[in-house]
């Protein structure tokens, strides 16, 4: 079925869905009344004589001290239900001032579909795009209808722009890398899906949906009191109840209304829709890796890139033109950018990058002493040395905590210093230090306690002195409750471009039920209204959203038990660090006004972040890799002269006369692993690194 037959035959399916749905509502109304209509009928019954006696009276108190009781009850559920929030997505409000030309673009693609135009337009840090009902009281009073028969163009159908239309989200990403034709092919079945949605009965079933899923996000948050938790419990199993009633009935309605929806779109743009879907994917590809290669370490170091959008291009551009992946890319190039839509596209990018900072790192609202934004040219020096230097200083706190000593007796004076033989010697297991060359900084304390203890067995903390005097190469002014961060390692094998190593977050179940944007025909909902209870992260909860580690033990069964020691201390360090921050990086929003462009506070609850975390916890064999990568690095910049720098692919690396180094990950695992230095030390060899040096640590 194409055409308007295959219209109306998915908005007919998405009607009956709806009355369905709310059948169920009628039908726990009706149970609701039931005890009290008994009730009725006795007491009718009594007042006229008809049903007398001392056994009749009796049923009549219980029935009506029963009736009262499901009465009081169903009106508590059915208050709760109306009145609590709908989880609603983070986004970037786009008010029509600053985006004239893009709200332009989709009431004239509204027109074209005949539907409804949205009432608003915002953005989300997600390669993703979907239509959200905000017209719930709790988010505020909806905006005043306006009139713009100049923008809608000539014979614009204005009295169908209603101001309780939903909301148009756009992923961010998609307006940088995409072009203005391929965003308006994208952005068709999306529209489409506002027809379907002002049918009263669809509108009806929706919000009675979205009570439902607020009723059990209020009933999971819970209460401390015995009285409200039995309250909470009744709550939350009446309204899973319903919500399992009707949610074969809601999924099938989304269907139908994304059926609908796709059928509509397909009479515009349709020459445009095979190179929107493969741009679609390439965006989604390079959203990802920028953000788990190359964001994630500046937010774990306290600095968040204030252009992640134009970051996404850069990254495309390079995969273009290293493998050659998107055919005409440089005659694409020359057509105009969606982002010119946007008056100041630098300004929205930058509240989208801080968005995207806080639900993927749980970073603080406003700039501060700790959480400050970075450019790109900024971002080598800046970010990638100074993370390397602070994992490199925390390996060697470590050391010092373990009882390792910083250089050999009789070695050569201004060997005392952090270096990098220091770990080298420590790590290396007899046999393999037997045959590696050895260098000034050999750890004679090191192999006395292999002698003494074992050969692999760590040697003991000893109780350190109050006067001990503090290692030389820490910064006494630096402060101590900066995030410490975590460091990707530069010379990891190169993965296919979109393989990422986590995998890629979502938005909850709201996002379950939008439409892929890479499949426009495909039989999706058009925006996050199924009867599946998404997680509660709106008005009523505090979500946890955590991915179990993998047990350390087994984690660190193929290491060597030096190096399993000194993992086990870096985990803890990092942990303490952790900690310390957590209250500056958690802290609530200021309540002074932002920027004209920025996140929506007043919508969503920000109480527990990151609210999606990119990536489950590191394990300790990882964490001891990447600081003794770090370590090494530092020591090439130091003895080499190599340079950071910031590759749009794979995030921090390291350049060796303008050249990105390679084979440095296997060397640094035969270290871990087997406690053999004779790779690593070959490969410095080859560069001129000289490991008995100190080198500068933060």
């Amino acid at each position: 079925m194409t055409g308007i037959g295959g219209v109306e035959m998915g908005a007919q399916a998405a009607r009956s869905r709806a009355l369905a749905v709310l059948r169920v509502r009628s039908r726990a109304l009706a149970v609701a009344l039931l005890p009290a209509a008994a009730a009725v009928i006795l007491l009718v019954g009594g007042s006229t004589g008809h049903l007398a006696g001392a056994g009749w009276d009796v049923l009549r108190w219980v029935v009506s001290v029963l009736a009262l009781c499901v009465l009081l009850a169903a009106g508590g559920v059915a208050l709760v239900v109306a009145r609590s929030r709908p989880a609603v997505t983070p986004t970037v409000t786009v008010a029509e001032e600053s985006a004239p030309d893009l709200y332009r673009m989709v009431r004239d693609l509204a027109d074209r579909l005949d539907v409804p135009a949205p009432s608003a337009i915002a953005l989300t840090p997600d390669c993703d795009s979907w239509l959200e009902d905000r017209t719930h009281p709790a988010h505020g009073p909806p905006p005043a209808e306006k009139h713009h028969d100049d923008l809608a163009g000539p014979g614009g159908p204005a009295h169908r722009r209603s101001a309780t239309a939903p909301v148009l989200v756009i992923g961010s990403p998609f307006l940088w890398w995409m072009r203005v034709g391929e965003l308006r092919a994208v952005l068709a079945p999306v529209v489409a899906g506002t027809g379907p949605s002002a049918h009263p009965d669809i509108a009806a079933a929706r919000r009675f949906i979205r009570g439902l899923d607020a009723a059990v996000a209020v009933a999971s948050a819970g209460r401390r009191d015995p009285l409200s938790r039995v309250a909470c419990a009744g709550l939350g199993w009446a309204s899973r109840l319903l919500l399992r009633s009707c949610r074969g009935h809601a999924a099938e309605m989304e269907r139908g209304v994304a059926a609908a929806a796709a059928e509509r779109a397909q009479a515009v743009d349709y020459g445009l829709r095979i190179v929107a879907q493969e741009q679609v994917g390439l965006a989604y590809a390079g959203w990802d890796r920028l953000l788990t290669r190359v964001a994630l370490p500046a937010w774990r170091m306290g600095r968040w890139p204030s252009r992640l959008d134009v970051g996404v291009v850069a990254a495309l551009t390079e995969l273009s033109r290293r493998d050659r992946l998107a055919e005409g890319f440089a005659s694409r190039l020359g057509e105009r950018p969606a982002c010119d839509l946007l008056e100041e596209p630098g300004v929205m990018d930058e509240a989208v990058s801080l968005l995207a900072a806080r639900l993927f790192h749980g970073g603080p609202a406003e700039t501060g002493a700790d959480w400050s934004p970075v450019g790109w040219e900024e971002y080598p020096e800046e970010v990638v040395d100074r993370t390397w230097r602070t994992d490199a200083a925390r390996l060697h706190r470590v050391l010092d905590t373990l009882g390792v000593r910083r250089a050999a007796e009789g070695a050569a004076p201004g060997t005392d210093g952090p270096t990098l033989a220091r770990v080298l010697d420590h790590l290396a297991t007899p046999d393999a230090a037997s045959t590696a060359p050895l260098t000034a900084g050999t750890d004679a304390h090191a192999a006395g306690t292999e002698t003494e203890n074992g050969p692999d067995t760590p040697p003991a903390a000893p109780d350190a002195p109050t006067d001990a005097p503090q290692p030389a190469y820490e910064d006494p002014d630096a402060p101590t409750d900066a995030p410490r961060p975590a460091y990707e390692d530069p010379d990891a094998s190169r993965l296919p471009f979109g393989d990422s190593d986590a995998s890629r977050p979502s938005y909850g179940d709201p996002g379950a039920s939008r439409p892929p944007v890479d499949d426009f025909d495909a039989p999706q909902p058009p925006y996050g209204d199924s009867g599946t209870p998404h997680p509660p992260y709106g008005d009523h909860a505090t979500p946890v959203l955590t991915v179990p580690a993998e047990d350390d033990e087994d984690d660190l069964a193929d290491t060597t038990a030096r190096g399993a020691a000194l993992a086990a201390g870096l985990t803890a360090q990092l942990a303490r660090e952790e900690a310390e921050a957590r209250p500056a990086g958690a802290r609530a929003p200021s309540s002074a006004p932002g920027p004209a462009a920025g996140p929506d506070d007043a919508l969503w609850d920000d109480r527990a972040l990151p609210l999606l975390p990119l990536q489950p916890p590191r394990t300790g064999r990882e964490i001891l890799t990447a600081h003794i990568t770090a370590m090494v690095c530092c020591a090439a910049m130091d003895t080499a002269g190599a340079a950071p720098a910031l590759d749009w692919l794979d995030g921090p690396s390291l350049l060796f006369d303008g050249a990105r180094t390679a084979d440095l990950a296997p060397s640094v695992l035969s270290l871990v692993e087997t406690g053999d230095p004779g790779p690593l030390r070959a490969w410095m060899t080859e560069l001129g690194i000289r490991p008995e040096k100190p080198v500068r640590l933060v």
